[in-house]
């Protein structure tokens, strides 16, 4: 939505990183920069574990607690539109077609001449690095190998086995399906509008410092008069992904499912004119 009919939404990106992107949307309204928001964080698609069949766990956790760490566990998702939705899968559970399988196996072997040497640190740390795709295109993410994911820690004598099913799925159904961490919005950053209503205690400038987004803005006037009819017309975002796929990436795939849900609406917008034309005659 345009409302300056200036010639469309307008991007300017200000940093691209490989987890986060700094980008700025101006010449439309709130509701569409807010819609945005939303679809990023509750409608892209990706790739998450959402069963966990597990035949063997002597660890300390339990199977349910281990089964939900894994399955908040971020997976590659840059292939993700190769996989089906199960609902759309004419399988009967889940199948090669709209799901891969991951599994992981690990036992702690007791050494007893080690046992007794409190020198030797013997815990082992099971992270998302020992679980085994089926596919290359969606395993855990590991950016940061020295730091991986911890799912759990062994002492020895306990093993861990079992096998997990990622499938497609969007955040509006589980969290987990989100491929973002955080987005901060924000808009008019000196209040122009009166929008934001401030707990003052005795100074507002000194209580509430303006942003870093201040600085691509005038600031105001206080003898300035108010304007009634003014609307926020830039709007500055930040997305930060969970590494399951590209900051730009995750902006554009937003971008075409609200293209695709408003043309939906003119379809059906148009179907219902025809009818009441043929209906009533005008």
């Amino acid at each position: 939505m345009d409302i300056y009919n200036s010639g469309g939404p307008e991007v300017s990106i200000r940093s691209l990183k490989k987890d986060s992107m700094k980008f700025v949307l101006t010449n439309t309204d709130l509701s569409v920069a807010n819609a945005l928001r939303r679809v990023m964080i509750a409608e892209v698609p990706t790739m998450a574990i959402d069963m966990v069949e597990i035949e063997t766990n002597s660890t300390v956790l339990t199977d349910e607690f281990i089964a939900h760490r894994l399955g908040m566990i971020p997976l590659t998702s840059f292939d993700v539109d190769r996989i089906q939705y199960t609902r759309d899968c004419t399988c009967t559970l889940y199948c090669p077609n709209c799901s891969v399988e991951l599994t992981l196996h690990v036992k702690v072997n007791v050494d007893y001449d080690d046992m007794n040497d409190p020198t030797i640190d013997k815990t082992r740390q099971v992270t998302a690095l020992d679980l085994i795709s089926s596919d290359e295109s969606v395993k855990p993410v590991s950016d940061d190998k020295a730091h991986p994911i911890l799912i759990v820690k062994m002492r020895p004598g306990q093993e861990l086995k079992l096998k997990c099913i990622a499938k497609k799925g969007v955040a509006k159904e589980h969290a987990k399906w989100s491929p973002v961490y955080g987005i901060s919005f924000e808009y008019d950053p000196y209040n122009r509008l009166r929008h934001s209503h401030y707990w003052i205690e005795e100074d507002e400038k000194l209580e509430w410092g303006v942003s870093a987004n201040a600085a691509e803005e005038t600031p105001v006037d206080p003898n300035e008069p108010f304007d009634y009819n003014a609307k926020p017309d830039k709007y500055y975002i930040e997305v930060e992904t969970s590494g399951c796929m590209k900051p730009e990436e995750v902006a554009l795939r937003a971008m075409t499912i609200m293209q695709d849900k408003l043309g939906g609406l003119q379809i059906k917008l148009d179907d219902e004119f025809k009818e009441d034309t043929q209906r009533w005659g005008y």
